[in-house]
């Protein structure tokens, strides 16, 4: 079956609206690729000048970002663009080896590109999001064990709580947002695991404003001036506007949890880690090194797990004989398997970081096309799960699509890939799978066939745009 998808860009068709028995209709091309030098061009980096072309693009990208990809990757396997602000000149992938050629390459030739993204001005230039070589290496060493392995494990008893005091909460009858029921929890987690917050320990005033300053902020991230605020600030690297005016109360608590710390040294958690990490001449990092740190890890730490957790259930409840199945599984033997079916089949339709960035330090070649240095390589990752060859009937929603097939990191990257893959994925998977088998386990949710929500696009994010919204009929 043929799909008015292809077309989205120009009927004003919707890809989250899409028939479930729809193709696509990306085109496939050669996949060959490679880096055409292996020395990086130190004078590929300058911007590119604006051309007339570069707003409406830019203009497009930001709002109406996926019909304008599946629009256009319908008409041509490698897309071209003109962007304002660092990126200019810009390609588009979805190609898994076009793809897999940026990801695995040396990452001098081809590093992670944090000048043009979105959150720089946000997070700032010093933390492990948005430093490159060396300075990433160290960054991720240190912070790395503090999410994987044994620590994911550890916050286990932090997940299940703030999951059982959410749905504790829960009201029968009222239709909530799932994402912001989420934050709730996956907030109490990611602070948790930063500041050492838990049951032997309360938060201090410092820590309750700053927690209270991060959900203002996020919730002011989503009018309709913090996406003009994200083009204005596009060439800047400092916050500048809006942006600089909602940043202020979230610095100032931020700033005084770090000198509240300084003065009471010690303990395991990440904050800690930070307080006493030395560089290579043995200084201690500054308080600026420290706030970049920290703004990373709780704003990316929460709001991409909250959010899936909101799309996953976005999704099931407009499948009633898909999500009886789930929750009667989860009920009868906790459906471990179909739960981790459930998430992966959530991150693939709804990728809620839908683009990742590489910078071209060295011409490249993609399928027999060439790319000067100096491009920004953007990675769809939005595109590729959505791969008519790769996922049949990629536009239907299916739970049970990876119960019997384990996820390629080449085919589904929720959480990116290569040398910058989400440092965090363990911990959000642990939670992901808390919390969606606690909420199957016991609320019964309301189903219905209202169409999908619209994706809203909040700097590198793709969210629901009400939330995920949901209704409780009944608590067991």
């Amino acid at each position: 079956m043929t799909s008015t998808i292809v077309r989205a860009g120009l009927s004003g068709e919707h890809w989250y609206l899409a028939d479930p028995d729809a193709m696509s209709g990306i085109i496939v091309g050669n996949s060959t690729a490679r880096p055409l030098s292996d020395v990086p061009t130190a004078a590929a980096r300058p911007l590119t000048a604006l051309t007339p072309r570069s707003l409406r693009e830019s203009l497009r990208l930001v709002l109406r970002q996926g019909d304008t990809l599946f629009h256009d990757a319908a008409q041509t396997s490698l897309l071209r663009y003109r962007v304002i602000g660092a990126a200019g000149r810009t390609v588009v992938l979805s190609d898994p080896g076009h793809i897999k050629s940026i990801m695995t390459v040396d990452p001098a030739i081809a590093p992670s590109a944090t000048r043009t993204s979105p959150l720089r001005p946000i997070i700032g230039s010093q933390s492990v999001l948005t430093s490159i070589g060396e300075r990433h290496k160290r960054q991720r060493a240190m912070l790395m064990p503090h999410f994987h392995g044994r620590a994911a494990a550890s916050y286990r008893e932090a997940i299940e709580r703030a999951t059982s005091r959410a749905i504790d909460g829960w009201p029968v009858g009222e239709v909530i947002e799932l994402a912001d029921l989420g934050q709730q929890i996956t907030l109490d987690v990611i602070m948790t695991a930063i500041f050492g917050i838990g049951d032997d320990r309360a938060s201090t005033p410092a820590e309750a404003d700053l927690r209270f300053q991060v959900v203002r902020l996020l919730r002011r991230s989503t009018w309709p001036v913090a996406t003009a605020a994200q083009l204005v600030n596009a060439r800047n690297p400092e916050p500048v506007g809006f942006t600089r005016w909602a940043l202020k109360p979230v610095d100032a608590a931020m700033y005084r949890v770090i000198t509240e710390r300084r003065k009471s040294l010690g303990g395991n958690d990440i904050l800690s880690v930070l307080l006493d990490a030395r560089d290579s001449s043995g200084a201690a990092l500054s308080d600026d090194e420290i706030r970049d740190e920290l703004m990373t890890l709780v704003l990316a730490g929460h709001e991409t797990t909250s959010n899936t957790v909101a799309w996953t259930f976005e999704r099931l409840t407009r499948h009633r004989e898909q999500y009886l199945r789930v929750r009667e599984q989860v009920r009868a033997d906790g459906g471990a398997d179909v739960v981790e079916s459930l998430i992966n089949e959530s991150m693939r339709s709804r990728p809620v970081v839908p683009i990742v960035a590489r910078e071209l330090l060295a011409p490249w070649d993609f399928g027999g096309q060439r790319i000067d240095a100096g491009t920004v390589a953007l990675v769809s990752i939005l595109l590729l799960h959505h791969r008519d060859e790769i996922y049949s009937r990629p536009f239907a929603f299916d739970s049970e699509r990876f119960l019997q097939t384990r996820p390629s990191p080449t085919t589904l990257m929720p959480f990116g890939g290569g040398n910058r893959r989400c440092l965090g994925s363990a911990l959000a998977m642990a939670e992901l799978r808390t919390v969606v088998t606690e909420i199957l386990r016991r609320v019964d949710l309301e189903t219905h066939e209202r169409p999908g929500e619209r994706p809203r696009h909040r700097n590198v994010t793709m969210i629901p745009n009400d939330g995920g919204k949901v209704r409780a009929v009944a608590k067991v």
